[in-house]
């Protein structure tokens, strides 16, 4: 195999380590943050909520957060590092893509959808990056890749 073949197989590779990590941080750190987490006051979930909700495309959204904030945020940010966990080791790397991709929606449809012009926001751009892992997997250096190999090898034993 040669240069462009290997790198061909390896491109995706540089966005699911990218996209894995920031969203396991940002999981990580909404968790402990005890301001995000907190009923109410400067840099909480709720605040957020409060500051978005005139201006989101999808205020209902936001009105349903709205009824228990803590609630969401603690699983956003639990849904973030089970994202994160998932695409870095690659186990079920379609369903953490498919994940990632839904969340990167809501907040897009949310939080990022008043910004001007719309490449300001970052969540559409993440919405983007995933639908590639969404389409591919992750077939390289993934438990995904390696529980695949081991089915086949089971399967060959059966059969052989």
């Amino acid at each position: 195999m040669g240069a462009r073949g290997l790198a061909a197989r390896h491109a995706l590779l540089p966005l699911r380590l990218f996209l894995g990590i920031t969203f396991l941080y940002a999981g990580v750190d909404k968790l402990t943050d005890p301001d995000f987490l907190t009923g109410s006051g400067p840099g909480s979930f709720a605040a957020t909520l409060t500051a978005v909700h005139d201006s989101a495309a999808a205020t209902w959204m936001v009105e349903l957060a709205q009824q228990s904030p803590q609630g969401f945020g603690t699983a956003i940010g639990a849904g973030e590092v089970a994202i994160g966990l998932g695409t870095l080791c690659g186990l079920w790397a379609r369903v953490a893509a498919a994940g990632g991709a839904l969340l990167s929606f809501c907040l897009w449809m949310t939080v990022s959808w008043s910004s001007e012009p719309y490449y300001y926001g970052n969540d559409l751009p993440y919405l983007m990056a995933w639908l590639p892992l969404l389409m591919a997997g992750a077939p390289m250096f993934s438990l995904d890749s390696l529980l695949a190999v081991r089915k086949r090898r089971k399967g060959q034993q059966i059969f052989g």
